[in-house]
């Protein structure tokens, strides 16, 4: 049985006992996260939070509508998991929500078909064998000719944070870099944010923003100066972070549905991770809505 539960009346105790003993955990799924990146959040439980589902959504006129929140990449299911389990919740979700796009993990799977996104993920590895063996033969030329580059751990500091905010890509609101840069002294103040710099000759050509897990570096963003970009400080510095941590720590790419960054990322030796979606027009939307009002 599938229950809804407001965010006031959710036993966090047993919903992070849930999370943390799920083979399916990850970032986004713990509380200060999703409370952070979600103005409105709430729960599906299975059982006594066997299996536990967050449901992050807006407010509208006169609905909710759930959407992932900005810079979440997947959510889903977390704890006892099968795929009737996860059919519950699919029903239950698509039954009783107005839904305009959700992301599964990629533990999720189920009986019937969805659309699926695409994530790279380099499991912990020796350097040396996955350099050898898996790099594209490009992307190790590539990388050999840009070892004149200096490599350094840079810190969220005034320079960096203009570098950064002169040259992401793909932000259409000026609020959205706004809420970015929170977001970098929200992981900063948990502990979880890493930077890292290419330079030439002292001037800055890439930043690498990372979150840093127990287990694992998830890429948030990789930044390149276009006027130095022949420099390949992008290969460079990808490179040198799996060198220097690849033998104890897993390495999450964070997507590649955009043809050219998928075969950035693949040209590293990183293995295919899909993830289902659901994901709505506006049409669909009111449909929806008139079927479950």
């Amino acid at each position: 049985m599938i229950e809804r539960i407001k965010y006031q009346d959710i036993n966090f105790e047993k919903y992070n006992n849930c999370i943390e003993n799920s083979v399916q955990k990850n970032f986004y799924c713990e509380k200060e996260t999703l409370d952070f990146l979600s103005k409105n959040w709430e729960l599906l439980v299975y059982g006594d939070y066997e299996a536990v589902m967050p449901i992050p959504f807006v407010k509208k006129t006169f609905f909710k509508v759930v959407l992932m929140p900005l810079f979440c990449q997947q959510l889903g299911i977390f704890g006892k998991s099968n795929e009737l389990i996860n059919e519950k919740f699919l029903k239950f979700l698509k039954t009783n929500y107005n839904v305009i796009n959700y992301s599964f993990n990629f533990h999720n799977d189920f009986e019937n078909e969805l659309i699926t996104k695409k994530n790279f993920y380099l499991p912990v590895q020796e350097y040396a064998f996955l350099r050898r063996k898996k790099y594209f033969k490009g992307r190790k030329s590539t990388v050999k000719t840009a070892q004149y580059l200096e490599f350094r751990e840079v810190f969220a500091k005034k320079n960096i944070l203009e570098f950064i905010k002169n040259n992401f890509k793909g932000l259409e609101k000026e609020s959205d870099m706004d809420f970015f840069i929170q977001y970098l002294f929200f992981l900063e103040k948990s502990h979880k944010l890493k930077l890292f710099g290419s330079y030439y000759e002292e001037n800055l050509t890439n930043v690498a923003v990372l979150i840093d897990n127990e287990n694992y570096f998830s890429l948030l963003g990789l930044l390149n100066n276009e006027e130095l970009k022949n420099h390949n400080g992008a290969s460079f510095l990808i490179d040198r972070i799996l060198h220097l941590n690849i033998e104890t720590k897993a390495f999450n790419f964070m997507g590649g549905s955009i043809r050219g960054i998928e075969v950035f990322f693949k040209s590293f030796g990183s293995d295919l991770q899909e993830y289902h979606v659901i994901q709505k027009s506006k049409k669909d939307l009111i449909k929806n809505w008139l079927k479950i009002s």
